[in-house]
């Protein structure tokens, strides 16, 4: 595997010098100290007894600093720090706007840009960076992957100019930028000390982008895969198939791609107009585009069809192959925990891809499924499609069920962490509660399932084993069931 020579610089940012914890950086080519972090920094003579190399940064807050800092404050800091001596090899990073004064200061220099606005153009803000340093950096703050693309292009013409640039995407949308840049000619990539403590939207801590992502041994043709989501913040997948393309010691990499507009991500980046080349291989699927993501594919395995809902793409000679792995997943573990299914009467709460896949499976193994959800519509629809019941959501709906599963997204960190959707008095005569959702690991549903004194199996056991299908289907080998549930634990953890 070719290594390339990107480097990784963590970000460490404290408001008390003893704070910063530069001995706990590991594997990082440079530390970045942010001193507009400090509360008080009268005396930085600290910087001069630091060996290794550094970028001091001192930014104001219109462009992601911590504190109000005018051009000529900012000028005057650069100045007094000129008369300190550095062990260390030292370059500061200079906002754009401190130029053309700042083309004078004896340090080597990063001239910076970043903007959380919307509607940047990235080649504009390029053309007017590249006079003034030899390093350049441009962070735009996007929602989504495509988002990103614009920015991206400019690696090509910087490497025929012969300029050092970083082009950071900042946001959940704009992570598939930290990882890959390296391999396409980024001069580095920022990390987080730790996942707490991210000094821009979407940094990466320094554990996840080497032991992850390894971005210092990825390259231009190392193979790409994905998971296509309208949030990926809180998904598992990148740990679990990186942890599997590792133990094959395969040239392969997994990255998050939010992805709101699924028409413009296809076109833009995976066929058509393919604005530019990641060398993508496959994409995992998840809400809310299982079901919508089939009129993009060229082909469609059987039981994908007749679930409706697609959750893994293999690509193979440009052409997009859809398959599903949720059924497999699901009904393993219930069958391993519950044993037959034949006549079980199974509430199914949810209605999207997740739901149909369930159902499918629920059927296809002899029990009596029906549907609780609130989008009646779209409820009513699946009902049809698979001759199941739908029922409205009551205090004794319950009453008879075997089985309850959440196919929602209820329970899910973030903003439904706290919401379940049944209370333990309405599941006490249920016989097991199978909550698909994963992150958390003990979810709201599964907190009341305890109460109400229930068997219950989380989402972890449907997520490891329709993984597991997915690496069968991308790369034809026996997945590490054990490693890959140990990466997502830890991560839960």
């Amino acid at each position: 595997m070719n290594m390339q020579n990107g480097k990784i610089c963590v970000s460490v940012c404290a408001s008390r010098i003893e704070n910063l914890h530069l001995n706990s950086v590991k594997n990082a080519d440079l530390i970045e100290i942010r001193l507009d972090c400090l509360e008080n920094f009268e005396n930085l003579n600290f910087l001069t007894h630091l060996s290794g190399n550094f970028i001091l940064t001192y930014r104001p807050e219109e462009q992601g600093g911590k504190r109000p800092l005018s051009k000529q404050a900012r000028l005057e800091f650069w100045k007094r720090l000129e008369n300190l001596s550095f062990k260390g090899e030292i370059l500061i990073d200079c906002e754009y706007d401190l130029f053309p004064e700042a083309a004078s200061f004896k340090f080597n220099k990063i001239v910076s840009f970043h903007s959380f606005a919307e509607a940047v153009k990235p080649e504009k803000i390029y053309e007017t960076l590249r006079e003034k340093a030899g390093i350049m950096k441009i962070a735009v703050y996007v929602e989504e992957a495509t988002d990103a693309i614009e920015l991206w292009k400019l690696l090509k013409k910087a490497a025929s100019e012969g300029i050092k640039l970083i082009p950071i995407a900042m946001g959940e949308g704009g992570k598939w930028t930290r990882i890959l840049g390296l391999a396409h000619g980024a001069y580095l990539t920022y990390a987080s000390l730790n996942e707490f403590s991210e000094t821009a939207p979407g940094q990466i801590s320094i554990f996840d982008l080497t032991e992850i992502y390894r971005v210092k041994q990825i390259n231009k043709e190392t193979e790409v895969y994905a998971i296509i989501a309208g949030n990926t913040e809180y998904s598992m997948s990148p740990y679990m198939h990186n942890t599997a393309f590792r133990y094959h010691g395969l040239n392969a990499v997994f990255v998050p791609m939010q992805v709101k507009n699924l028409e413009n991500f296809i076109r833009r980046m995976v066929k058509e107009t393919r604005e530019i080349e990641l060398n993508f291989k496959g994409f995992a699927v998840t809400n809310p585009h299982k079901e919508k993501i089939i009129e993009y594919l060229d082909e469609v395995d059987s039981t994908a069809r007749e679930i409706g809902a697609v959750n893994t793409i293999k690509i193979e000679n440009n052409r997009l192959i859809g398959f599903n792995t949720d059924c497999k997943g699901f009904i393993e573990p219930l069958l391993n925990v519950y044993g037959d299914l034949k006549e079980a009467r199974v509430a199914v709460f949810g209605a999207g891809g997740a739901a149909r896949a369930c159902i499918y499976a629920l059927k296809k193994h002899g029990a009596d499924a029906t549907v609780f959800a609130r989008n009646l519509k779209k409820a009513s629809n699946l009902c049809s499609e698979f001759g199941v019941e739908l029922q409205p959501i009551t205090d004794n709906a319950l009453k008879g069920f075997d089985i309850l599963i959440n196919a929602t997204p209820l329970g899910t960190k973030g903003e439904f962490e706290n919401e379940s959707v049944v209370t333990a008095e309405q599941i006490r005569e249920i016989k097991l509660v199978y909550d698909l959702v994963y992150n958390p690991f003990q979810t709201k549903l599964m907190q009341e399932a305890d109460k109400a004194q229930v068997p219950k199996i989380g989402g972890l056991a449907m997520l490891v084993a329709q993984a597991i299908e997915q690496q069968r289907i991308w790369t034809g080998l026996e997945a590490p069931m054990k490693e890959m549930s140990e990466a997502v634990l830890r991560r839960l953890k």
